[in-house]
């Protein structure tokens, strides 16, 4: 399996430490020449891999973790994106109306054509995703909605992997509802974000 985060911003670079600190390879990639990032990558760690977009698209999982209005160039690097999964971390101050009336996810699902849909990882601020989720006896929760099990399934079992405690919520148009941000409107659970297991 394969793994890509594309965007290299404050989110961008949260999500490539998760998987530094696990020690699992992901290419990183922006509009930008991999060369433009390259030593904020080697900071991170070996394992964070500067890519062009058209080389980090090939893998298996990607993280949308650019500016929601970016999403459409990001979407034209493929004709297709049959076969990949895409976990949409972004949040946008778009008005409902701009979005025809679906939750953003939603939105985005009909622009990456294909492609299994996961919304994740967009409800913790980049300064609390960039530590590690182990905190306070307890685990940084990230919450997951998709209108496919399968792929929730397997970003959950990521989410494990890099060390937080996946909830899935259901499909797009509840679950991503809960966690979504736009504008003044706040998901109801976009500012909880800690589970603990008494024993």
């Amino acid at each position: 399996m394969s793994y890509a985060i594309i965007g290299f911003g404050k989110v961008g670079h949260a999500l490539a430490k998760a998987f530094a600190r696990n020690g699992i390879e992901v290419s990183v990639a922006t509009t930008r020449a991999p060369e433009s990032f390259a030593s904020d990558a080697a900071a991170i760690g070996p394992t964070i891999i500067p890519k062009t977009l058209a080389e980090a698209v090939k893998a298996d999982i990607i993280f949308l973790a650019v500016r929601f209005e970016s999403h459409p160039q990001v979407a034209k690097a493929l004709p297709d994106w049959k076969g990949k999964t895409v976990i949409d971390a972004m949040n946008t101050r778009a008005p409902i109306e701009e979005l025809g009336g679906l939750p953003s996810s939603a939105f985005v699902a009909k622009v990456f054509t294909g492609a299994r849909l996961v919304k994740g990882f967009n409800h913790l601020v980049a300064a609390v995703l960039d530590q590690n989720p182990a905190v306070h006896g307890g685990r940084r929760v990230v919450f997951l909605a998709s209108d496919d099990d399968g792929a929730a399934a397997e970003i959950s079992a990521l989410a494990e992997k890099l060390g937080f405690a996946p909830i899935k919520l259901g499909g797009l148009s509840d679950g991503g509802l809960l966690v979504h941000a736009r504008g003044n409107n706040w998901g109801q659970l976009i500012f909880k974000d800690l589970i603990k297991f008494d024993g």
